[in-house]
């Protein structure tokens, strides 16, 4: 079948070309074109998020529509001119109105409905647009945290890096802390497995309780072979010498949001085939591409992510 990918040359987008190219479909993507190239053999049809869609991209009639990018309203309200058997949205529980700090019991827990034009309403907006459009078509995967090869948010990237650095090294006191993940290449598979296949609400995260902070930042040092050693920092001396939650210390969330933001049934996921490959696995895969790669740049208006070394020396100092 047709299969077009909204986005396609970056991170999750690209690895839902290279399953929906394992699967044998005819692959094309629709970027605007400056941010990267699609691999050979893969359509590659241009166009702007926030602009109609062109003439050549409605003639090619995609069988199947697996959307990465939306992140506009007027992108949303343009897609609806498609007409395929099975879209698939790539949205994120920041629709939730009430994450974080969660906890989310299911996919019938309230999702944003105002125009504020910040990311999480955004994205609920998007799926009501599409929703209405594809009805039965429509399925809206809630993305959690996605991780992987191809990362350009480099956020478990940062993590790798500065541990396999070695010696002495800033976490917080949080190692207890719950997190989930999924690998980019777990979701990117099934999104082309299910689409027009299943239709509706998923939460696409890994499954709760599948590590802790530091289980993530043990697998790290394991997988890079450094000599790291943590000094654990509490959350007020944090807070207090300017250290931004997820900025600053990827992944890490002050301890009244923490205690609830990975709590978040997947059930539907998991019956839906959703996998979860190891975290080791993606830990190492993520550590062998970015010692074999350039790192791509973040997404305009991305803060870098990281501790930024005067910051952590200061920490060190006490």
């Amino acid at each position: 079948m047709r299969l077009l990918v909204l986005g396609g040359t970056h991170f999750l987008g690209r690895h839902v070309v290279d399953a929906a190219r394992a699967a044998g479909h005819d692959v094309a993507v629709l970027t605007r074109g400056v941010s990267g190239h699609p691999p050979d053999g893969v359509r590659a049809l241009r166009a702007d998020r926030d602009d109609p869609l062109p003439a050549d991209v409605l003639a090619w009639a995609p069988d199947l529509v697996v959307d990465t990018s939306c992140q506009t309203r007027a992108a949303a309200e343009h897609a609806t001119a498609l007409d395929p058997r099975g879209y698939a949205f790539v949205s994120s529980l920041n629709a939730y109105r009430g994450w974080p700090p969660g906890p989310l019991r299911g996919e019938d827990e309230p999702t944003w409905d105002t125009d504020d034009d910040e990311y999480g309403p955004v994205k609920a907006h998007a799926e009501r647009v599409l929703g209405a459009a594809f009805g039965d078509r429509f399925l809206t995967a809630r993305a959690g945290l996605v991780a992987g090869p191809h990362d350009r948010l480099h956020r478990l990237g940062w993590w790798l890096e500065r541990i396999a650095a070695g010696g002495p090294v800033v976490v917080p006191d949080a190692l207890d802390q719950p997190i989930a993940l999924v690998d980019a290449r777990d979701l990117a598979g099934w999104l082309v497995e299910v689409c027009g296949q299943a239709s509706g609400s998923v939460n696409t995260t890994g499954p709760a309780g599948m590590t802790t902070l530091g289980g993530l930042l043990d697998t790290c040092r394991e997988v890079t072979g450094g000599d790291a050693e943590w000094v654990v920092v509490d959350e007020a001396a944090l807070l207090d010498a300017g250290v931004q939650p997820w900025l600053h210390l990827p992944f890490w969330l002050p301890a009244d949001v923490a205690v609830t933001a990975w709590d978040v049934d997947t059930a539907r996921a998991r019956q839906l085939g959703l996998p979860s490959r190891p975290l080791h696995d993606t830990v190492a895969d993520t550590w062998a591409w970015q010692q074999q790669a350039v790192r791509p740049a973040p997404p305009p208006g991305r803060d870098l992510p990281g501790l930024p070394p005067e910051l952590e020396a200061r920490l060190l100092a006490g």
